[in-house]
């Protein structure tokens, strides 16, 4: 679960933070501190050629964007992530995240954290964890950068591929404890917390505060528009399919009903009963039968196969529905479902 502000700069109480650690159901809660369009200075951002191509630009908002100043030609906007370092440890153990160097963000020296009050001043130097992007452009030297958090300077000391909550491939990570401004913008949960009381633990502060669940955000993959419209193309071809079979099976039964009756009266006079009769029609005809239902799945595979590049699912599934999302979707063969 992820609670965070509706702004991007809107900050979590600590009240609050206390408030959903202490809700059953919880078993981690990672506060982070997520800001922004941190911009690198000119030589960092320009100074490595593994930072100058343009496949580093990043895939998030406000992350990984050329700044487009002509003033500051080559310098890049990357998000900068604050943790709890043993906090945001556990939450990456549980979901699958690669493992974080914690131990690297120690607050102590020159990046303890400041008295309260106290104000950030440059000369700071503060660890970092980047992205392999971020780092390669960064390098082992320290940089100055300017933040809502504060002033300081960074000073790369590992990397990581991701960090949770982000789809950035522009970041830094810092220990939250080292930085002036420290309250969060955002809290990682695990476990599995009730959502009602979660959305009133989050209700109850005063202010509105978006709660986004794991399983919802699945359910809405899950169950979307264009899903249910190619449900139904897909129960209506099916219920057509039965229909036409069982009108076939009729047919086939109304033909040869004569012959039926002949068949089993001849049977009965050589001493078989009527039941017995029956079964041995019936497996008399179970040969055909499995043919014809192999066929048909032959023939419904090979149909899907050669007519799905030129059929897209779009506009028969989403038929009357405004705003839904237009990209191609085709047939896919699914011999499971054919059966």
């Amino acid at each position: 679960a992820r609670v965070s502000g509706k702004s991007e700069r809107t900050t979590l109480p600590d009240e609050l933070v206390r408030t959903v650690r202490d809700l059953d159901g919880v078993r981690n809660a990672a506060p982070l501190r997520i800001e922004f369009g941190v911009t690198m200075p000119e030589t960092a951002a320009g100074g490595g050629a593994a930072g100058s191509g343009p496949d580093d630009s990043g895939t998030d908002t406000g992350s990984g964007a050329d700044t487009g100043g002509g003033d500051a030609a080559g310098a890049r906007a990357t998000t900068m992530v604050g943790v709890d370092p043993a906090s945001y440890t556990r939450l990456a153990r549980t979901t699958g995240l690669p493992d974080f160097p914690s131990g690297l963000l120690k607050a102590t020296g020159p990046s303890a954290p400041l008295p309260e009050g106290a104000k950030s001043v440059p000369e700071r130097v503060l660890p970092a964890i980047a992205s392999p992007a971020v780092a390669a452009r960064l390098g082992k030297e320290q940089h100055p950068v300017d933040t809502l958090s504060g002033n300081f300077k960074v000073q790369v000391v590992g990397t990581v591929e991701r960090v949770a909550s982000l789809a950035s491939t522009n970041f830094l990570i810092v220990n939250s404890a080292s930085l002036e401004e420290r309250a969060p913008t955002t809290l990682l949960l695990t476990g599995a917390p009730d959502p009602g009381k979660l959305r009133a633990a989050a209700d109850g502060n005063g202010e509105e505060f978006v709660v986004q669940l794991r399983s919802e955000e699945r359910a809405r993959y899950v169950n979307t528009p264009m899903q249910a419209g190619a449900g139904r193309i897909y129960l209506a071809a099916v219920a057509a399919g039965a229909g036409y079979a069982l009108l076939a099976v009729l047919l086939s039964l109304l033909q040869t009903a004569p012959e039926r009756k002949t068949l089993l009266a001849r049977l009965r006079t050589m001493g078989l009963t009527t039941g017995q009769g029956r079964r041995l029609l019936a497996f008399e005809a179970t040969p055909q039968a499995l043919l014809a239902a192999g066929g048909g799945l032959l023939t419904g595979w090979a149909t899907i196969v050669l007519l799905s590049p030129g059929i897209d699912l779009v506009p028969l599934a989403l038929a009357g529905v405004a705003g839904s999302d237009a990209s191609p979707v085709t047939l896919r063969a699914d011999l499971l479902s054919l059966a």
